[in-house]
């Protein structure tokens, strides 16, 4: 009988014989559809050693925005003179011919390649492609790196290149980091480049063994909860669909390690019906923060976000501050930390000549000032060379720019980082550019957040599937009470008994002041959403015609999706 020769694919590519190409692209933003790329950088490797590079900027036929600028370091001047990818995309296609593409977050590098193959008339590339964050997700665990962006995973692999959102050298820290990783895989007996692409989707034995925690759990809406053998709770979540939620904890969909080891401990899966998604949303929530379970990471510690205070003496100051009192005091926030309120004290710092000690001052002064005051960006009340009446414009300024007018700040700010990228101090820009950010996203929450918390009694109502409709009872930015109306059935009789039963909310102090910022914004963007009908609201709901909304969508177009490395 003559010997039969396996296919490769039987016998399997050794990982050492796959010849790889590690490229990143940067861009003019996160979305093919609307932005273009500026730099290919790509790196041709097998069995550990470097073959060949690839690296070209690109003209994207258009202005490079600012902050895109500010964070990659590619300028209008350098592009001016570089070919367009319509030239550079036979090039590229060449070298990654009969490869195994990788890159980092691949969905974002290869979704503008193929965008641009189809607008130039170029077929899409069919190489297979692998992803080093989801390969990161199945062999680290959370111990080992807080997350899985590129700069972690270089600084854990001791990457010999640090990746600065360049294509070229985020291609070679990527390298450097499928290089551990492959290395780690090999614990886990994949020796193979069928056995990587199989082991990244695979489930674990734990989770093929506790597949029926999943068999009581209902078709409906509500919230899960997985505990140990103690009752522990390990894990919170919420789905329109509990039990095709809970199944896919344990299925090769999951492939987070922190969840596969929760699923190797747990023990039993509790659920919560609600009435309508909103509320599995709102009950998830208040769940996480009280249980604080060890698994979840996000919602645990909604007690521990603080604020920038404008206080309320003679001559204000900026503090930061955990507690929201009953002062006449101005508050901006929350922030999630001490780091991103001091961010944003800076960026009014740098625009309203604010006193920045902190002793409360007498009205004639009694101390020398300091060194701020010579350099103009004090006016020295301290030693009583700025009245009450003087300063209080300051405050002014400072007070409508964390509460209604953020023209100043971002106006001050943008200014000095074109400044400082025409003279390309791309690092001195780009804190500012950050600090610009903070100061933003924040003044727009909370102009959201404070223009719902504001209405004392609110009552909406979207369409359910059924035909009926599912409604909500809002007070003071806290879910209140929640039904679904029958199809068919009056409205009126319905909604006086939600009203009736729903909660009794006292307000507390600040912006947010009766249920935590992350419970009022699930409530926003429900509101927000298609179809979507106020039946009652007391009082006004509107944003300040100056506010930050209108800036902060700038400031999304240059972080959107592109660069999460």
């Amino acid at each position: 009988m003559d010997a039969v020769q396996g296919t490769l694919d039987e016998l399997g590519t050794p990982l050492q014989e796959v010849t790889f190409v590690v490229f990143d692209l940067e861009t003019t933003g996160g979305s093919h559809a609307e932005h273009a790329i500026t730099e290919i950088g790509a790196v041709k490797v097998r069995g550990g050693e470097v073959l060949g590079e690839f690296a070209t900027l690109i003209d994207p036929g258009g202005p490079i925005p600012p902050f895109i600028s500010v964070l990659t370091g590619i300028t209008d001047a350098m592009v001016v003179a570089a070919p367009r990818i319509e030239a550079v995309l036979p090039s590229f296609l060449e070298f990654i011919s009969g490869t195994v593409l990788v890159a980092h977050n691949a969905g974002f590098d290869t979704g503008f390649i193929k965008a641009a193959c189809q607008k130039h008339g170029y077929a899409p590339p069919k190489n297979a492609v692998l992803d080093t964050v989801d390969l990161a997700r199945r062999v680290l665990t959370r111990d080992e790196t807080p997350n899985h962006k590129l700069g972690t995973l270089a600084r854990f692999f001791h990457s010999t290149t640090e990746p600065i959102h360049r294509a070229l050298h985020d291609a070679r820290a990527t390298v450097d980091v499928l290089h551990g990783l492959i290395a780690r895989s090999g614990s886990f007996q994949v020796h193979t480049f069928e056995e990587l692409k199989s082991f990244v989707r695979a489930p674990t034995p734990e989770q093929q063994r506790k597949r029926h925690l999943a068999e009581h759990v209902p078709h409906a809406p509500g919230v899960y909860l997985f505990e140990d053998e103690r009752g522990e709770v390990l894990y919170i979540g919420k789905s329109t669909n509990l039990r095709n939620r809970v199944r896919s904890y344990f299925t090769a969909s999951e492939t987070r390690p922190r969840i596969r080891e929760m699923i190797g401990i747990a023990e039993r899966v509790r659920h919560v019906v609600c009435a309508t998604t909103l509320e599995a949303e709102v009950r998830e929530l208040r769940l996480i923060g009280g249980a604080k379970p060890r698994y979840n990471r996000r919602s645990k510690f909604p007690d521990k976000v603080v604020w920038l205070k404008l206080t309320d003496e003679p001559f204000p100051r900026l503090s930061i501050v955990r507690e929201l009192r009953g002062d006449s005091a101005t508050y901006l926030g929350p922030f999630p930390n001490q780091r991103a309120a001091d961010d944003a004290r800076t960026a009014l710092y740098d625009t309203v000549p604010l006193r920045q000690c902190s002793d409360r001052l007498s009205l004639t002064g009694s101390r020398r000032a300091c060194v701020l005051y010579e350099m103009g960006r004090c006016g020295a009340p301290c030693e009583g060379r700025e009245s009450v009446a003087d300063y209080s414009v300051h405050t002014d300024v400072a007070r409508r720019a964390m509460l209604t007018d953020i023209t100043p700040v971002y106006t001050a700010l943008l200014a000095r980082m074109e400044r400082l990228s025409v003279e390309q101090r791309y690092e001195e820009a780009s804190l500012d550019r950050d600090r610009l950010a903070v100061y933003v996203r924040t003044a727009a929450r909370m102009q959201r957040l404070t223009a719902l918390t504001r209405i004392p009694h609110l009552v909406a109502a979207s369409p359910a599937f059924d035909g009926g409709w599912e409604i909500h009872v809002v007070r003071h930015g806290r879910l209140c009470a929640a039904g679904v109306m029958p199809r068919g059935a009056h409205p009126t009789p319905f909604v006086d008994s939600l009203i009736a039963r729903a909660e009794t909310v006292i307000p507390g102090h600040g912006p947010v002041h009766a249920a935590t910022a992350e419970e009022s914004e699930t409530i926003l963007r429900w509101l927000e959403s298609p179809g979507v009908r106020l039946v009652q609201v007391e009082g006004d709901w509107a944003l300040p015609v100056h506010g930050a909304a209108r800036v902060k969508a700038r400031l999304d177009q240059a972080y959107q999706g592109g660069y999460p490395r």
